[in-house]
């Protein structure tokens, strides 16, 4: 202590004794100022009298200045970037390892317009129109915006639960197979959940061996629940508890829904003690499991007559306390009330509203709503399901559930069904007063009503919303209310309501419009019906033969059928159709001496056609066939039969890569692989050659009609003709022929080069 006092006495004497000089006072004085923060200066006369420990260079006076100090860096910053980040290099990234595995896309690739096609496909899947859904994401695969590995997988899912399992099958072919994007997990978990719904467990096996042997990804627990489910299904329990092990061995946790798998099945073959025992693993291996177990045993008692014992494994389950997910109290509420257990239903239901306490604890959802709404509609008690509908818990710290348009919509249905079409008015407007948008099912459900009470006025108003909020609105169930409407005299309503439908993609079907002027026809409205046909020109709906002819007639009684036919004879591109000729190519000596093997065209005559049907006449296709369109149902990648002849066009391009591709029917099964070609699963390489028989059941095109050889050019196979040939070549039409054909032939069609004969 006494040398540092030592040491202050010697520092304080020196600064008091020794002056500054002019010069040190003036350099010290600006050293002074550039250390300091503050804004007035220190006079050069003064400085003296500052010591170094009467003022601080390197601190701040107050934490007003400080704050400002660090404003002043950050803008600095923001005008001045660090020097780490001017400095750029000039060599080019290391080059992809191109053995290394390609991995899935991940969350942020749906961005920008590949999440606007998400949500596109989305919405058309949560109308219901899976057909429009899946054209969507096929013919994205062919233009600038490719759908990511998330809306592949979202109507792969929408069409395994519409129980469209070959369609399913399908599109992962498709997507994963020929149109090169990589698969996720997911993507393997609904390939192997449609197979093992369809019975084909040993080829969902296989995929999931293919996973393990080849994917950048192990499989997940979804994977073991949905095999050792298909196992159990189709009585392989055995190989799903190896199955079990498997999972465990490979260093996955123990799940609950693959033990309540193979617990329901051992119970189901009345083996409770090899249940107790999977049972007394599953606790012992997890201190925190679902209590969806519990509802299995529960089940399984109340089906026994064992009530006491079923009561018993609730009240287990209860004493744990623990917190478990809404999905799993709606089970066991759905047990509860199945057997008659009203009071311990309406028990939980009180405790689930008084747990929920957003954002951190979500106790219950709109299913939890809807089961106990649709108990009191089951008994009669109609005050009482408002009542239920509007309930919040009473425990202090509990919020009201926010309902969503879910329990809306199922509220607003069982008003519908007991006729109580005021109150479901009155429920509709309040959805429709909250930040909610009513949803397809909520329209439907109210348009059906309305249609029923026959009030029409208000089910044309309620359609007309529907459109306007841009809702997709399915064939069936449009051409139902068209048809209701026309009868009830609102033909012109419906024309207008067709002509918004039509202002967004996809159009509408065809068979809408054919109804809808069918409807103006019958009426009078010949000017409407006339707009209606000319927007099935302008957007390229085929018309039918039988519609076609119908309006000629209905037009031509009135003295309007050279109007008509003009209007018809106009291609979808807003011209008139025009002869184009044919460039030929430039020819050989061989073909300009003459000495072409190939016979004369003279329009009766046409060469054999890659991909005709046996029996067809040549040179002559029905309307809506086209030999691309045959060659794209073939299943060939490159749009011809495998080990057929492959023909020729321009710039080496097939025309099946301009006119469509191979996958699901629009409205069929799925089309684009043969009886026994090869199906892989996934990018990967690996393959197996089991295909259903029914894989290839829907019809390749429809007969509306026939096309003759100055609708439908030739194609050939081999050289190119000689000058005689050229010369007696029939002229085509750019935009003939276009009524009826099929819907892929139009999506991608170009207006200067459709129709052209290939080489």
């Amino acid at each position: 202590m006494s040398f540092y006092r030592f040491l202050l006495r010697s520092l304080l004497r020196r600064s008091s004794s020794t002056p500054f000089p002019d010069s040190a006072s003036a350099s010290g004085l600006s050293l002074t100022n550039i250390l300091r923060h503050d804004d007035h200066q220190i006079p050069a006369s003064a400085s003296h009298t500052y010591s170094h420990f009467q003022h601080r260079t390197f601190a701040f006076s107050s934490a007003e200045e400080a704050a400002a100090e660090r404003r002043r860096r950050k803008r600095r910053l923001r005008i001045e970037p660090p020097l780490h980040a001017l400095r750029r290099e000039n060599y080019p990234p290391p080059p992809r390892d191109p053995n290394a595995p390609r991995l899935p896309d991940s969350t942020s690739a749906l961005v920008g317009p590949r999440l606007n096609l998400h949500n596109r496909v989305q919405s058309l899947i949560r109308a219901g129109d899976l057909d429009a859904a899946s054209t969507v994401a096929r013919h994205s695969v062919f233009s600038n915006t490719r759908p990511t590995v998330f809306t592949c997988n979202a109507i792969i899912a929408s069409m395994y639960r519409a129980k469209r399992y070959n369609d399913a099958i399908a599109l992962f072919q498709f997507f994963f197979n020929q149109s090169n994007i990589v698969p996720n997990v997911v993507s393997y978990n609904n390939l192997i959940n449609a197979h093992c719904d369809m019975g084909n467990v040993d080829t969902g096996l296989e995929v999931y061996r293919h996973i393990i042997a080849n994917a950048p990804f192990s499989p997940s627990s979804v994977t073991y629940r949905h095999l050792t489910k298909g196992l159990i299904d189709v009585g392989r329990i055995e190989d799903a508890l190896n199955l079990l092990r498997e999972m465990l061995n490979n260093g996955h946790g123990a799940d609950s829904s693959v033990y309540n798998n193979l617990i329901s099945g051992f119970l189901n073959l009345g083996n409770l003690e090899k249940a107790n025992e999977l049972f007394d693993e599953l606790k012992e291996r997890c201190l925190v499991y679902d209590g969806v177990v519990n509802a299995t045993f529960m089940d399984w008692f109340f089906k026994q007559g064992r009530e006491k014992e079923a009561m018993d494994s609730y009240k287990s389950l209860l004493d744990r306390q623990f917190r478990m997910v809404p999905a799993t109290c709606n089970i066991l509420i759905e047990v509860l009330l199945r057997y008659g257990k009203k009071v311990e239903a309406w028990a939980m239901f009180d405790q689930m509203l008084d747990n929920h306490t957003p954002p951190n604890i979500h106790a219950l959802n709109s299913d939890t709503f809807n089961l106990m709404v649709n108990e009191c509609f089951k008994n009669g008690q109609l005050e009482e399901a408002i009542a239920t509908f509007r309930k919040v818990g009473t425990k202090a710290g509990s919020r009201p559930f926010s309902m969503d348009v879910a329990g809306y919509a199922n509220i607003i249905t069982r008003y519908c069904e007991h006729g109580m079409l005021a109150e479901a008015d009155n429920l509709f407007k309040e959805l429709t007063s909250k930040s909610l948008a009513p949803d397809v099912p909520s329209h439907r459900t109210m348009i059906e009503a309305y249609m029923k009470a026959e009030r029409m006025d208000d089910a044309l108003s309620m359609f007309h919303r529907m459109v306007d909020a841009g809702l997709r609105v399915v064939a069936n169930f449009g051409n139902r209310v068209f048809e209701e409407l026309i009868e009830n005299g609102k033909a012109v309503d419906c024309g207008q309501i067709l002509t918004k439908m039509g202002e967004k993609d996809p159009k509408p079907d065809p068979t809408c419009y054919e109804i809808v002027v069918r409807g103006l026809c019958n009426e009078g409205s010949l000017d409407a019906a006339q707009d209606m046909v000319g927007q099935m020109v302008r957007y390229g709906v085929g018309l039918t033969p039988s519609l076609r002819e119908f309006v000629c007639a209905a037009f031509g009684d009135v003295g309007r059928g050279e109007e008509i036919e003009r209007l018809l004879s106009t291609s979808r591109w807003g011209y008139a159709s025009r002869v184009r000729p044919q460039m030929p190519r430039p020819l050989n000596n061989t073909q300009m001496a003459g000495t072409s093997d190939y016979p004369p065209l003279n329009g009766s005559t046409n060469p054999p056609q890659v991909g005709t049907p046996s029996g067809a006449p040549q040179g002559v296709w029905p309307a809506g066939c086209s030999p691309s369109l045959m060659n794209e149902n073939m299943g060939s990648s490159q749009g011809v039969l495998p080990g057929s002849t492959q023909s020729f066009s321009p710039s080496g391009y097939s025309q099946s890569s301009v006119d469509g591709y191979a996958g699901p029917s629009q409205v069929g099964g799925p089309q684009g692989m043969p009886s026994g070609f090869q199906q892989t699963f996934g990018s990967l390489g690996y393959s197996h050659p089991q295909m259903n028989s029914s894989a290839g059941s829907s019809p390749m095109c429809g007969y509306h009609g026939t096309q003759n050889l100055e609708t439908s050019p030739p194609q050939f196979s081999g050289p190119p003709p000689g000058p005689s040939q050229v010369a007696g070549m029939a002229q085509v039409p750019s935009g003939e022929g276009r009524q009826g054909s099929h819907p892929m032939d139009g999506q991608s069609e170009d207006p200067l080069t459709a129709r052209q004969a290939t080489y």
